[in-house]
């Protein structure tokens, strides 16, 4: 595999540019256009949106604190901020037309909430999302447990991709309605924490959390390592039940997060590295150069992370079922949907901008897939009869994937259902409320794959 630190993905630009914020607490998060050096420094500068900076400005909060934050509104267009993955009460939850009217540029929302789960989750708007995440609004939300693991450095790293030009201007074609009926809009080059890579000096054995952050719109990221020894110890910030040796490719769809504790391995002139697969090649994403060894051999394998205070899922095989089919997209064979409560045929849908289905209805419907009282489990077969793969994402309540009566994988927010699949999740209702379910390719969102389900 042929491995580089800046490759351009595609027919255009490729791979990642900020000055890195650090830990401050902020008040308010302003979301508005700003400037910076997104390419590689030797290319022009480009016109994103950010928090203050690109990707926002990180908050790390210990579990049990309380979140404040007040939502400035910066933009030309409304917006909202989303807590993507948390246990929340449903008016904080970030939803435009769901959970809270939109705010309009110059207005403001008073966000606040108690951070019940520890893990490394993230921000980002939900009205437009397609656009307003393609343009870089999003940032790292880490909250740490109270015992947390031993480690030499614990950094999150929000992978972002974008369509470029090589002047340095974003691609100006969000919403284009190939990407909504394909794969989504995949950019031709990948940030992280808005740098074409990072580098870093640690000493040979230091031992790293590394919290990773899909924030791409649609790409699935593939992440390849050489010079770690480790393992994956949470996903979508819920810890494993054991540590899992880390496989050679880490694959990452859009909205979902790993933490990974690695010790720096390297020796000799090699060093260590994550890097995104990208056809025959890899681009670095993040590189170690080992300097001298500070201990004089490796720590110990990590014991797992304090669990968080989930409730059980209780008894699956008594627990109600409620089927959700996934339809449309290119090469779907689709031919007519419900839209705004009416049948419509393909042509009507594709000149609304609606390409894809839940349950028979293209774009956000009236009826809930189900109602659900608070501690009743509810089990959800999804289906998907597409050509493309899609991250299903439920708001406010972690599931885990089925198998037959048997809990089959660790708590999560979003589940990979590839093509000509079933997936089945479970998870255990609590807060009241109407909870959006939907395609994580934000482009598939936008243009049909919008449904909810009902709290109470």
């Amino acid at each position: 595999m042929r491995l580089t630190r800046r490759t351009f993905l595609g027919s255009a630009a490729a791979t990642l540019a900020l000055p890195r914020v650090g830990h401050a607490a902020v008040e308010e998060l302003r979301p508005a256009p700003v400037n910076l050096q997104i390419l590689p420094p030797d290319y022009p500068t480009t016109d994103v949106w950010g928090y203050g900076g690109m990707p926002g400005p990180e908050i790390r909060l210990p579990q049990g604190a309380r979140l404040d934050r007040r939502l400035v509104n910066g933009l030309a267009q409304p917006t909202t901020i989303h807590w993507h993955g948390l246990r929340l009460p449903n008016a904080m939850d970030g939803v435009a037309g769901v959970t809270q009217d939109s705010v309009a540029p110059g207005g403001s929302f008073d966000y606040g909430f108690d951070l019940k789960d520890a893990g490394t989750y993230w921000y980002h708007p939900h009205d437009r999302s397609y656009e307003q995440v393609g343009r870089g609004l999003a940032g790292a939300l880490i909250v740490t447990e109270a015992d947390a693991p031993e480690v030499d450095r614990d950094e999150a790293l929000v992978l972002q991709d974008w369509r470029m030009q090589p002047t340095g201007e974003m691609v100006e074609d969000f919403g284009a309605l190939h990407d909504m009926a394909h794969a989504g809009r995949i950019g031709n080059y990948v940030t992280a924490n808005g740098q074409s890579y990072i580098e870093r000096d640690l000493p040979l054995h230091a031992r790293l959390r590394l919290r990773l952050i899909n924030a791409a719109s649609a790409r699935i990221m593939q992440i390849v390592h050489s010079g770690f020894a480790g393992w994956t110890v949470a996903e979508d910030g819920h810890p494993l039940e054991a540590p899992v040796a880390l496989p050679d490719v880490l694959v990452l769809g859009p909205g979902q997060r790993i933490d990974l504790i690695v010790d720096v391995a390297a020796t000799g002139d090699a060093t260590a590295y994550l890097g995104l697969i990208e056809g025959d090649s890899a681009a670095v994403l993040y590189e170690v150069t080992p300097t001298a060894a500070e201990r004089d051999a490796a720590l110990a394998a990590p014991a797992p992370l304090p669990p968080n205070p989930l409730p059980p899922l209780g008894d699956l095989a008594a627990a109600r079922a409620a089927d959700v089919r996934i339809e449309g997209g290119a090469m779907g064979g689709m031919t007519a949907a419900r839209a705004d409560g009416v049948e419509r045929p393909m042509q009507d849908l594709v000149e609304m901008g609606l390409v894809w289905a839940l349950n028979g209805a293209a774009g956000m419907p009236a009826a809930p897939i189900a109602t659900v009282s608070p501690g009743e489990t509810l089990r959800m077969p999804l289906i998907n009869d597409t050509a493309w793969p899609h991250v299903m994402h439920l708001h406010g309540h972690p599931f885990r994937v089925i198998d037959g009566d048997r809990p089959a994988g660790p708590w999560r927010d979003s589940v990979l259902v590839m093509p000509d699949t079933r997936t089945e999740i479970a998870f255990r209702a609590e807060e009241p409320g109407d909870w959006l379910f939907h395609c994580h390719m934000l482009e598939h969102s936008a243009s049909g794959m919008m449904h909810w389900v009902k709290v109470g």
